[in-house]
């Protein structure tokens, strides 16, 4: 008989990120914007990782700055997209490879923007997260409910759905990332209540925990959707909310670090 498997308990230690979402903004004056954050992470310390994924186009050179300009780099790196395969004919794609030799250390997959704009199914999301831990990127996996969905009663089915068809099987805690993103609440300036988030975060959590055992009770849960720092504080204090992916805060030093501020020491 097979051992039930329970959610972990609330005294479970998981180190939150803070993963900066940049979508298809930035030019090479960003830059200056990274270099910024990372500064104030050397002075400031906070009990969390801190990322940016910044467009492809400025990944290698901001990890050649960072990297150049500090001996111990607290600001990780990241991209926003990979395709499934290591190289080949698709003209225009990514792959894990590249990113990882960009200078990445993670990679979105599954974001609602890519499920909607270039209709990924979940399947197609589970072989983009295969693939960045065959290239040794993390995986942050993204799910969420559109506002018809929620409207419909339908968060938890469809959350359970794309954790379902969108983790590969053997993921680990180390390599696997969650980010709960209402796709009603990205860019609108609408946030789902405390208890929502909490309800659909201790969901995930059961999730993964009877898929993955003691790997899933440790995987991070991220909370993402009109993140800021005005809400930071109190969405990271949420019950298995372990970090934030932000969008459009995101984009300049100030904000961001608003929201970073959320784990200060």
């Amino acid at each position: 008989m097979t051992e039930a498997v329970l959610p972990p308990p609330a005294t479970v230690a998981i180190r939150p990120l803070v993963a900066g979402n940049w979508k298809m903004n930035g030019a090479k004056q960003g830059l200056e914007e990274a270099l910024a954050i990372r500064d104030a992470l050397a002075v400031n310390v906070v009990a969390a990782d801190v990322m940016i994924c910044p467009p492809a186009t400025l990944l290698m050179v901001m990890a050649e700055i960072l990297a150049a300009e500090a001996e111990n780099a607290t600001l990780q790196l990241g991209g926003q997209d990979c395709h499934v395969a290591m190289a080949g004919a698709h003209t225009g794609d990514v792959s894990a490879e590249m990113l990882q030799d960009a200078g990445a250390t993670a990679v979105i997959v599954g974001h609602s923007e890519r499920r909607v704009d270039h209709a990924e199914t979940d399947g197609m999301v589970r072989s983009k997260a295969a693939a960045a831990h065959r290239a040794g990127l993390a995986a942050i996996v993204c799910v969420g409910e559109t506002a018809g969905e929620r409207r419909a009663g339908l968060t938890l089915a469809i959350v359970g759905r794309q954790l379902a068809g969108s983790l590969p099987d053997g993921a680990k805690a180390a390599n696997t990332v969650v980010a709960y993103e209402p796709v009603w609440a990205i860019g609108t300036g609408l946030t789902p209540t405390p208890t929502d988030v909490a309800e659909v975060h201790a969901f995930i959590r059961q999730a993964l925990a009877a898929r993955y055992g003691g790997e899933g009770t440790q995987m991070r849960i991220l909370y993402g959707g009109s993140v800021k720092p005005e809400n930071a504080r109190q969405l990271m204090a949420v019950a298995n909310v372990n970090g934030a992916l932000v969008g459009g805060a995101s984009l300049k030093a100030k904000d961001f670090l608003g929201v970073v501020a959320a784990y200060a020491i």
